[in-house]
């Protein structure tokens, strides 16, 4: 029976559900306030992130009417880690997440893609596009910066030594301070909390498989780059559509943003000043824009 859990003092439920090939998956499920029922939401992380990024975002989601499934793509958070690293790629993501609404019973839901989560999103558009009843993209396009693509690539699955939650906020610190400056040592502390886990033998370590990267590097640098423009054309031209940009991003640089949006004319367009990638999407200007996109949609 699913056990009911708080995060930063938000009440979820913990749900699991089987991927094609097997693994046990979990999703944060946060449920709507009372009212007529409307499209879920399907929040969907980072590559090297967990469903926890949205916990300050998702129970506003869910206070506006939504149910809110935050999930942990495999090798993340409490999802099981894949036998076959291979399988840590977007097409199996997304097959991942088609899943999901299937064993959730769910024909249609809007979806919230940070970074890779943008990625997926892209990609059950195109398998499935009627699933899709709207999508915020954020600071994701379908082409992106190979400056911060290397900056990420860097990092992702390299092992690190912590020995104590001190030690993970500087580690956090260290990796995203360019994208929050403003943060204070309270912010580095709870960031801390989102990416790291205690084990049951008490060592702290990061809250994913570094095998995620073992396709990246396998694919080569000229990989890193796919092209996505007609993935993003079908979503952005035929679903309510949003891009949140972080002002200071280096993965969707400003050009590849004015591009996105000469594409996709009718796409709504927010920037969160102060902040790179990617926006926690609790910031005023993403939250009230996501708000208003989800005002209409059924």
């Amino acid at each position: 029976m699913p056990v009911p859990q708080t995060s930063a003092g938000n009440a979820f439920v913990e749900r699991f559900w089987t991927s094609p090939d097997g693994l046990r998956l979990a999703a944060k499920d946060y449920s709507p306030r009372a009212g007529a029922a409307r499209a879920p939401v399907i929040a969907i992380h980072g590559l090297t992130r967990n469903s926890a990024d949205f916990e300050a975002v998702a129970p506003l989601l869910a206070q506006s009417g939504r149910r809110v499934l935050a999930v942990d793509i495999r090798g993340r958070g409490r999802s099981e880690r894949a036998t076959d690293p291979m399988t840590y790629r977007p097409d199996i993501y997304a097959n991942d997440v088609l899943a999901l609404l299937d064993q959730a019973g769910i024909a249609r839901a809007v979806f919230i893609g940070t970074s890779m989560g943008g990625l997926i999103t892209m990609a059950v558009a195109a398998m499935r596009p009627e699933a899709v009843a709207a999508a915020v993209l954020n600071d994701i396009g379908p082409e992106v910066a190979p400056e911060g693509l290397a900056r990420i690539a860097a990092y992702s699955g390299q092992a690190v030594e912590i020995g104590s939650w001190a030690d993970a906020a500087d580690y956090a610190r260290r990796i995203n301070g360019v994208a929050f400056p403003h943060y204070g040592q309270a912010d580095w502390d709870g960031f801390a909390r989102r990416i790291f886990r205690q084990q049951p033998n008490g060592d702290i370590a990061l809250d994913y498989d570094p095998d995620i990267a073992v396709p990246i590097r396998a694919a080569g640098a000229a990989a890193l780059v796919p092209d996505l423009w007609p993935m993003f054309r079908q979503l952005a031209t035929t679903t309510p559509t949003l891009l949140v940009r972080g002002a200071t991003s280096d993965l969707l640089s400003p050009d590849i943003a004015a591009r996105m949006r000469t594409n996709a004319p009718d796409m709504t367009y927010v920037e969160v000043p102060g902040v790179g990638h990617a926006p926690m999407l609790d910031e005023p200007q993403a939250r009230d824009a996501i708000l208003d996109l989800l005002a209409r949609v059924d």
